[in-house]
């Protein structure tokens, strides 16, 4: 192989690489989302130009990102249970995300598990922003709030707990 022959493959690496610190640099990903994220076409003045590196550079610069810790699915597990819960979300709804962005379920659980959210009092929180305090006690407007937490992802015995009567 000539040196001519291997300049525009390192270039095209080079590309890729300086493309993925540019991308890790924002926040982190999952692998899934990182391979999406360097393959996508690059917006240019003249439009989208598509990636022209190989699937053997894109698993190299994978690999290379693992190896010196750019790139991390726990962590970005950790990451995102603690941003999506900072923003009012519950268990359920951040693991099918997680799921969606290609962590797998045992990953999820880990992280669930080391994560040190209240869930119960974090959907007691979304409830009184949302309604008030104290939580209506009407019938209607108890499904009401249960509907609204439910959607958030809370797990009903949480969502339950806000009317539990602990005194008896």
């Amino acid at each position: 192989m000539s040196d001519s022959d291997t300049t525009p493959r390192r270039s095209a690496y080079a590309r890729l690489l300086d493309r993925a610190m540019r991308i890790l640099a924002m926040r982190d990903h999952s692998e899934q989302e990182f391979r999406r994220k360097l393959t996508a076409p690059v917006m240019t003045k003249t439009g989208p130009e598509p990636v022209d590196a190989s699937e053997e550079d894109i698993n190299n610069v994978v690999n290379w990102c693992f190896e010196n810790r750019y790139l991390d699915d726990d962590r970005f597990a950790r990451q995102f249970i603690a941003s999506r819960g900072r923003k009012g979300y519950g268990p359920s709804r951040i693991s099918q995300e997680l799921n969606q962005k290609g962590i797998g379920r045992e990953a999820a659980q880990a992280a669930m598990r080391e994560c040190d959210i209240d869930w119960t009092a974090l959907a007691r929180e979304q409830a009184y922003r949302k309604y008030g305090e104290p939580l209506p006690t009407a019938f209607a407007d108890k499904v009401k709030v249960q509907r609204f937490l439910m959607y958030r992802g809370f797990m009903m015995e949480d969502i339950q707990a806000l009317w539990r009567n602990f005194d008896d």
